[in-house]
């Protein structure tokens, strides 16, 4: 489905959005990460996530991910979000191929992003005219949103890519159903953004009682993967 072809029934930004404040608590899950291919799958890494309240304003979303080809080479980000309103902070993210730092301010982000293949390092200092969210914190929002059957919205999120795009684009919540997975009542939000030009769609089966995510499916250019939550 093209942007032309979605018809969002609201737009989602820190001024409206409305958390739903009894589901956020410190946690650490687990996941794992895998190709799906038929009705064959192969492990390719494990997810760690963690939430955290740094302080009575602030929230830690947190991703490390270790792939089995390079396991002493883990991915992390770390985006720090404003808890009532999901308003950005900060956002790091380290891996293999590049390293970056984004500060967060109301109408700028500043900060750098360093290509490690080409030894190139660009300076961030982007001026922003519209209320937006961290592209990394936005699966948080969608689990932590008032959530019920048939609604659809777009966010915009600020992504930085030098080779892509850079600033504001969307982030789009399709659909969302009420569900069943291994015996538990889910919400199964589907999902997509202009990160990867909506090619890849995301859909979350969130525990209705919990809102833990207990599994994700990716679907990216005809490539399908699957992370599946740890008991």
């Amino acid at each position: 489905m093209s942007s032309a072809q979605f018809f969002a029934q609201k737009t989602i930004v820190p001024s409206n959005v409305k958390p739903e404040s009894q589901y956020i608590k410190d946690e650490i899950s687990d996941a794992v990460w895998y190709a799906s291919k038929g009705d064959q799958k192969m492990e390719i890494g494990k997810i760690t996530s963690e939430v955290k309240k740094l302080d009575k304003n602030r929230l830690l979303l947190k991703t490390t991910v270790k792939m089995n080809q390079a396991p002493e080479k883990p991915w992390t980000d770390s985006t720090v979000v404003r808890i009532s309103d999901f308003q950005p902070m900060y956002h790091s993210s380290y891996n293999m191929m590049r390293d970056m730092v984004i500060k967060f301010e109301k109408n700028k982000a500043t900060g750098y992003y360093f290509d490690k293949k080409a030894q190139k390092k660009d300076i961030i200092d982007e001026k922003i005219s519209t209320e937006y969210f961290d592209s990394n914190a936005y699966p948080a929002i969608i689990r932590f949103m008032p959530l019920k059957e048939n609604i659809s919205a777009e966010m915009p999120i600020f992504d930085y890519n030098p080779a892509v795009k850079k600033g504001v684009i969307k982030a789009y919540v399709e659909n969302v159903i009420r569900g069943d997975l291994n015996g538990k009542k889910v919400w199964i939000v589907k999902t997509t953004d202009d990160i990867q030009d909506r090619k890849s769609v995301v859909t979350y089966y969130i525990d209705s009682s919990t809102r833990k995510v207990l599994k994700q499916e990716i679907d990216s250019d005809g490539r399908k993967m699957v992370m599946e939550s740890v008991k």
